[in-house]
This record gives structure tokens, sequence and C-alpha cells, in this order.
């Protein structure tokens, strides 16, 4: 199956439905091309508003469209747009609930040798904190597309953060499930649960396929809505489970693995275990290196699962 970055599956998306709705505004901080928006801006410059290295203002621009009656969509980079313009998304976007959903694009380590100032590793935590925003980490371009089609439906406010480069997708052409809010179960296990979001489900996924061959049973559950939380689909895995694993491409406080452990001390109590990325700046390299160099890949995952179980 062909490889497509998650960033340009919301450029399609969004193309595709400009052609009826003229109300579809893409708004970009000098990132059309490193957000795949070219086309957009090309195809449709009436409905595109460029504003240069000034994430604040994207932020503050999309939410007066929004209010005048435009969906607007504020493509930045996820380092950016989650700290530059953060008063600007709790006041402007979530506390006035306009009809903007922010676009980081190149989240987590993505940038890789461009180091800590572009890595966005306190995202999850910081746009989870403020209340009325969503927070949505899908893990392929299969299921961006789904989640961008469900997002032009409502109104709401929402962050969606994806990677910089094409990934191995984790579901299949004719078979992409998907619910709004509601976790995806990739695979069903009785020993251990492995609950992860964006790219980190694929290695997650194949990491079960690895313990399977040691007699070891995992779940593993795409956790794409990382706020809203499926709470239920936690708490099911949970149970169902010997321990629960945690696993992100994101700092190890605030993010998926302080949600997940809140609702299983409380619900269901089981060990949770999150593997994330560390408390410090993390090394320089691609994202591979700095996965490899983590345990945050298949092999790593289904090592921290196996002592889990053991």
């Amino acid at each position: 199956m062909s490889k497509i970055a998650n960033k340009q599956m919301i450029c399609e998306v969004l193309m595709d439905a400009a052609k009826t709705d003229r109300d579809i505004v893409a708004l970009c901080s000098d990132s059309r091309g490193s957000g795949s928006f070219t086309p957009f801006a090309d195809t449709y410059p009436e409905q595109f508003v460029e504003t240069g290295i000034a994430e604040q203002n994207l932020v503050s621009i999309a939410a007066g469209l929004a209010k005048c009656g435009k969906k607007a969509y504020a493509v930045s980079p996820a380092c950016f747009l989650s700290t530059r313009s953060y008063e600007q998304a709790k006041v402007d976007v979530a506390y006035s609930n306009t009809n903007v959903k922010l676009i980081g694009i190149s989240g987590g380590v993505s940038y890789g040798a461009l180091g800590m100032s572009h890595h966005s590793a306190q995202d999850i935590a910081a746009m989870a904190a403020i209340p009325n925003m969503r927070v949505y980490i899908p893990s392929d371009h299969l299921q961006t597309r789904e989640l961008v089609k469900a997002l032009l439906k409502d109104e709401k406010p929402a962050y969606v953060r994806v990677g910089r480069n094409a990934v191995e997708p984790v579901y299949e052409e004719e078979h992409v499930p998907f619910e709004m809010d509601k976790a995806t179960v990739v695979c069903e296990g009785t020993d251990i649960a492995i609950i992860a979001c964006g790219e980190m489900v694929k290695p997650a996924k194949d990491a079960a396929e690895l313990l399977n061959a040691q007699g070891i049973s995992a779940s593993v559950i795409d956790m794409y809505c990382v706020k809203p939380l499926d709470a239920e689909a936690v708490v099911k895995a949970a149970e169902n489970a010997k321990a629960v694993l945690t696993v992100e491409e994101h700092a190890p406080y605030g993010g998926l693995g302080s949600m997940v452990s809140q609702i299983v001390g409380s619900r269901c109590p089981k060990k949770v275990v999150n593997l994330s990325l560390p408390d410090a700046p993390v090394i320089t390299g691609t994202s591979k290196e700095v996965f490899d160099y983590y345990g945050l890949n298949a092999e790593g995952i289904a090592e921290k699962a196996a002592e889990l179980v053991k």
C-alpha cells in the first residue's frame, strides 16, 4: 500500500469538500509548502489566507472568519501552534466556541535534527487542558481522511496533530473502522492492553505480533481521540488484561499515559506503565532514530509489554 502523509490527506479532503462549499477556508503561517497546502492555495485562492510567520494572528483571524460563518482550518507547525498562539487557542477558539480546526503539522519529533525548539512533545497536555478543545492524533492517512470528513460536519473547536512524513498505514483502504470519538480496537488480547495514539499505533500493532510469537496475547487500542478520551474502551481493555501499557510520542506528563492512568486508577485498578519520550530534550535525529533510541518501536514496545506480563 502506498504511503501518504497525513497532512497531504487533510488537504485532499478539504479540497474535495471546497468544490461545493465556499465557506471552507484554509489559513497558513508561511507553511503552505510544509503543510502540503500549496494545491489548496493554488486551486482556491479566494478561500486561502496567508498570515506569514504570525501564529497568534493566524488563530485570531481564523476565529474571526469562523464568527462570520466560515469553516476555518488553521495550518501551522504543531510546535508553534500549540505554544506561541496558546492564548488565542484558549480564548478566541475554545472559550469563544468558534468553528476553528487547528491543524498542527510536523508534530512530535518530526522535525528531527532541528531539535527541541521545533519539537512538540507537550502539545497533548497543553491543548487538552483547554476547556472545550478536542484533541485528535490520527494514526495513518486513512484514519485521517475519515477524521477530517467527520470534523467537516461539526462546528466545534478541535486541535489535530499530524506528523511530517508519510508512515506505514495501520488500516487497509477497503476496511477503515472509524467512529467519531470512539477508539478503534486494532487487535484483541488477554494478557496486556497496549493503548497508543498517532504514529505509535503501527509499532504497537507490530509489537502485538512479536508478543504473539512469544505466547503473549496483546490487545492494541488506537486512541486517536485523545480528548474526549474513550473511557469505556480504556476500561474494557484494562479489565480484560493483566496490565496496561500506553505508548505516545509525547513527554511523560499530561499526555495519553496520564489520562489513561486516571481512568484505570479510578474505575478498574491495574498496573499502568507509560512508554513515552523522556522529560528532557530528546536526541538529535530522524523520527525513526529517535523512536529506536527510546524504545518507541515494535521491539521496544514488545519488550516492555513482556516485562509487565511476566
